[in-house]
């Protein structure tokens, strides 16, 4: 059903029925984009998104039995760039991959909606080229997935401004906050781990309870 259903939205569709079948397919048709179902048989889905992401960046959406708020934050953790609790309605897959595939491949949108004119942000020794989609800390990559980019860029594009939750999710994660939703916060920690990992210097990433998060720089 879901395979007809994004077939009539435009899309090129590929299945695979496991995670061992799918990492085969993924080698060979190389897709834009992969919807990831949690409980597969033998390997689960966050085995392989695990294996995945030891050498893939694709943008991943993960589907989540309802409810299981400790399957989505794993995803999150693995590396899924957005979830989709089942049951759903199959116009809003449609809608997230949209919205993903949108802020993995698109300029971003600066405060207005148009282009940002920034073709580069520079703090410290971190660097996020804008149209290259990539960030680099001391000339070296930083593997960062397209919702961890896409809020590092939001924070920077609004640095020193103290964004929320809710906003922080409209315009990094082109949807509406849900009530429950940790994405953010996972998001953020995990964002704040690599950033460490790889040694940045020049701006930290605050949370300020009640309010949200706010990048601070020195420059």
């Amino acid at each position: 059903m879901l395979v007809e259903y994004l077939e009539l939205q435009g899309y090129a569709v590929y299945t695979a029925n496991s995670g061992e079948a799918a990492l085969e397919a993924f080698a060979r048709q190389r897709p834009d984009l992969v919807v990831l179902d949690v409980g597969l048989p033998g390997m689960d889905g966050l085995e392989t998104l695990s294996r995945l992401r030891e050498n893939q960046s694709v943008p991943v959406i993960m589907l989540t039995a309802h409810g299981e708020e400790r399957d989505r934050i794993a995803g999150l953790l693995a590396g899924a760039d957005d979830y989709l609790p089942k049951p759903f309605n199959p116009l809003e897959l449609a809608a997230r991959i949209a919205a993903v595939l949108k802020r993995s491949t698109a300029h971003a949108p600066g405060a207005s909606g148009t282009p940002t004119e920034i073709a580069t942000f520079e703090v410290g020794n971190l660097q996020l080229l804008v149209k290259r989609r990539e960030v680099r800390v001391a000339d070296r990559s930083v593997p960062l997935t397209a919702a961890e980019l896409r809020i590092l860029e939001t924070l920077l594009q609004r640095r020193g401004e103290v964004l929320s939750r809710a906003e922080l999710t409209r315009l990094a994660l082109d949807r509406q906050l849900e009530a429950y939703d940790r994405s953010i916060d996972t998001l953020i920690s995990k964002l704040r781990r690599k950033l460490a990992e790889a040694g940045a210097t020049g701006a930290q990433i605050r949370g300020l309870r009640g309010h949200g998060y706010v990048i601070d720089t020195n420059s």
